[in-house]
């Protein structure tokens, strides 16, 4: 059973903390309260308040107000232009520094989120220490949040936005907490929420009570999707920020850490716990992104990848450590979080007795590529795999250094292929055939002329004509491929461009070198 976090803070309280200046909620200064704050949109050519914190609110504010009659009923009024676009990147900043609650945060824009805490609670002690934990580093900030925990997102957002903060239903207890609150909870349209009341529905509670069909027949399948939504009838999918890893761990620090040792310290201690439940479940993983959350709030994460399913954390650690100098701890670090992606079944592997013998792929080459890799990037790391293509440019594709081989059909071994084919074929001068068809006796290729002593084929490759319109396949597209060796004993790929035709010289490239 799930357990879902829903967090609201209003979108005057997020604007205000992204600007930095103090909100109503959270005065610097007791003794000096700040003014009332309001922000300000343009709509149809007149300035209005478009959201106004608790303090306006008490003054006789409210969202839509032309600003100049606000202005004149407060005088004292702080504003600001209202900027959506910047409050939902504040509000993305926010899911990721919730990372280190857990590791599925979804946004619930534009003013709250919501946190899979299923499973990490137990490492505050509880879900109510949990909740009291998370709202006091978000007011410490000047961010005041509504919480809740429930079993369902529906449920969640329904207590943290009509009930009393705080508020944790027991696990299959939502439907008693639900029933004492009105329609507007069930994220309905203002409109469809209206007419419930209208009808004299103004609980929760009176609308379980009703037939299900009469009830979708009267406010729509919209409404009664959200009633099922909130009592764990149907389930609801949540726009995690990252996909939610159940590989996950954490370790919290009574004081924040800065040295470039301890960092390294604690990044070997995080991967072998993380480790050693992998190592317990039988898996292994090829990607893990450790995360560094500093006290102002901003998480640095350092990802690594395998090349092949590992949990060894000495391993993984060094991987790790070299990126260090990239992460800066500011003021300090409080608390460093992993989590493993690609996770896998790994089979338990026995050391070999002979020492002699040559080492197994995981002991030798693999953590050369690790290396290789996250030093010079994954593009820089690579080798050929097959592709289902008779064209020669088209063959062969980048694939991982490691790992299960390419699904594909591989190569035609009574076709062989170059060790090196160049991207472009590159033009051949001075060509001598004895016959159109036959292969070249000699050819000038890059200033130097090449003797031909032996030669096969020829192997005639046309266009994948079955992929472009049938009306562009042309003959012009065909060539004539040659094995051929010159005087020094150097093997080239050449082809001949197209089909003979009487007046016209033939067209030779040189397309690769056999070695």
């Amino acid at each position: 059973m799930s357990r879902i976090l829903c967090a609201w803070s209003p979108t005057w309280a997020i604007s205000a903390w992204r600007r930095r200046r103090p909100s109503a909620a959270s005065p610097p200064d007791p003794a000096a309260p700040a003014p009332p704050f309001a922000l300000l949109e343009n709509v149809r050519g007149a300035r209005r308040l478009a959201a106004v914190d608790e303090a306006g609110l008490r003054l006789g504010l409210r969202p839509g107000q032309k600003a100049t009659d606000a202005m004149a009923l407060v005088p004292g009024l702080a504003t600001a232009d209202a900027e959506p676009e910047a409050d939902a990147a504040a509000l993305t900043a926010l899911v990721d520094w919730c990372v280190r609650f857990s590791p599925a945060v979804a946004p619930d824009r534009p003013d709250g989120l919501f946190v899979d805490i299923s499973g990490v609670d137990h490492l505050w002690g509880g879900e109510a220490e949990m909740m009291a934990d998370f709202q006091a580093r978000l007011a410490a900030g000047g961010l005041p949040f509504r919480c809740a925990v429930a079993d369902t997102p529906g449920a969640a957002w329904a207590l943290a936005h009509y009930a009393e903060d705080g508020v944790i239903a027991p696990p299959g207890g939502q439907r008693a907490l639900l029933a004492p609150l009105p329609p507007a909870a069930l994220r309905l349209e203002a409109e469809v929420a209206a007419q419930i009341e209208r009808l004299g529905l103004r609980n929760l509670g009176q609308m379980m009570d009703l037939p299900r069909g009469p009830f979708a027949r009267r406010f729509g399948q919209a409404a009664m999707m959200r009633l099922d939504q909130a009592l764990g009838r149907t389930r609801e999918a949540l726009p995690f920020r990252r996909p939610p890893s159940p590989w996950f761990a954490r370790l919290a620090f009574f004081e924040p850490i800065s040295a470039p040792e301890d960092m390294a310290r604690v990044t070997q201690d995080v991967t072998a716990r993380l480790c050693a439940r992998l190592e317990q479940e039988g898996q292994g993983a090829r990607r893990f992104e450790v995360c560094f959350h500093r006290v102002d709030g901003k998480a640095l994460p350092v990802a690594v990848g395998l090349s092949l399913p590992g949990r060894d954390p000495v391993r993984i650690a060094k991987l790790v450590v070299p990126k260090l100098d990239t992460v800066d701890p500011g003021f300090g670090v409080e608390v460093v979080t992993i989590a493993a992606w690609e996770v896998e079944p790994v089979s338990g592997r026995q050391v070999k007795l002979d020492a002699r013998r040559d080492a197994a792929v995981e002991d030798g080459l693999g953590p050369l590529v690790d290396r290789l890799v996250n030093r010079l990037g994954e593009d820089r790391v690579w080798r050929p795999a097959p592709v289902e293509s008779h064209v020669p440019e088209l063959s062969a594709a980048r694939g991982k250094p490691l790992g299960a081989p390419s699904p594909a059909r591989p190569w035609d071994p009574e076709a062989p292929r170059p060790v090196r084919l160049f991207r472009r074929p590159e033009p051949l001068d001075g060509v001598i055939a004895l016959t159109p068809d036959d292969p070249p006796n000699q050819f000038r290729w890059r200033g130097r002329l090449h003797r031909v002593r032996r030669a096969e084929g020829p192997e005639r490759v046309a266009e994948e004509w079955w992929k472009p319109d049938i009306l562009d396949v042309s003959s012009d597209h065909i060539r004539d491929y040659y094995r051929v060796e010159d005087q020094d004993g150097a093997r080239f790929w050449v082809f001949r461009a197209g089909l003979y035709a009487p007046g016209q010289p033939a067209q030779w490239w040189m397309h690769g070198l056999f070695g």
